[in-house]
């Protein structure tokens, strides 16, 4: 089958493609995009036919499922920015279990991962991981009728970690200032700038960090910053004081959001300069 091509509407893309005589389409943000919905269809109803020429289940990897479950639910969750970052690394996060059928797939695969992937990442980080692909899983079982059962809920989840309620110490502020190559007062061009702008700017609010990724210019008042959507749902106004306000005033870069780099891009470069300094 060949793959159709997708044409420009707008400000996006659609493309169409028709299989055993359905036509199916969708409209995405880029070409690629389009492109990658259409060979997902195809593999399926490939994989379908197969399954009922032969009378067994199919083979369908996860990584088709977690696009399968991007596209169709997870862009539309409140979280969808989370979701989509996730998947560009599936391949590398996962490795062979990514292409692994999901009909194959047992809590001791994961429990296995899971124990190889807290050497990698913090015990939050995998936390929040479970729950996305524990999420996926059961699309597969509520929605798409592929599974009879979610293995994730097979296995133990690690311990969340203790909440640290030290202040954190000056010299510690310096070295992590100095990890990502910036001073107090130094305008942000560079994406460890930023990082380190909003580490300042954080203490000085006690606001989240995705919080702080999350603002916009638009967002931003003389006296307060205004978060539409916050952790438990609710909007509510942060103050700005002094310190923090000459902290925006050094932002310069003209775009929409207040700190112009992905979540992802961010928790990396964090976690990477923090150890790197000894503070992991």
């Amino acid at each position: 089958m060949k793959m159709p091509k997708a044409v420009k509407r707008g400000e996006s893309y659609r493309i169409k493609i028709m299989i055993a005589g359905t036509t199916y389409s969708a409209t995405r943000d880029t070409v690629k995009e389009c492109e990658q919905w259409a060979a997902q269809k195809m593999l399926e109803a490939k994989a379908n036919k197969l399954s009922e020429d032969l009378g067994v289940k199919q083979h369908y990897p996860f990584k088709t499922l977690f696009h399968k479950y991007y596209d169709e639910h997870g862009r539309k969750l409140r979280g969808s920015k989370y979701v989509k970052e996730q998947l560009a690394p599936f391949d590398e996060k996962f490795g062979a279990l990514a292409d692994m059928s999901i009909h194959d797939i047992t809590p001791q695969h994961l429990t296995i991962w899971r124990n190889k992937r807290l050497k990698q990442v913090g015990a939050n980080t995998v936390l929040r991981e479970i729950a996305l692909y524990s999420s996926v899983f059961s699309y597969a079982v509520k929605e798409l009728f592929l599974l009879e059962a979610n293995p994730w809920m097979g296995i133990k989840k690690p311990a969340k970690p203790k909440a640290r309620n030290r202040r954190i110490r000056d010299e510690e502020i310096q070295l992590i200032l100095e990890g990502l190559n910036y001073r107090e007062g130094q305008t942000p061009t560079l994406p460890e700038h930023y990082v380190a702008w909003a580490f300042l700017f954080a203490l000085e609010t006690a606001m989240r960090r995705g919080e702080i990724l999350g603002i916009t210019m638009s967002e931003i008042y003389d006296r307060h910053v205004h978060l539409p959507k916050t952790k438990n749902g609710d909007a509510r106004n942060v103050p700005l004081t002094k310190k923090a306000l000459a902290l925006l005033d050094l932002i310069n870069h003209g775009g929409d959001k207040l700190i112009p780099q992905s979540e992802n891009t961010f928790r990396l470069m964090w976690e990477r300069r923090k150890e790197k300094v000894g503070l992991a």
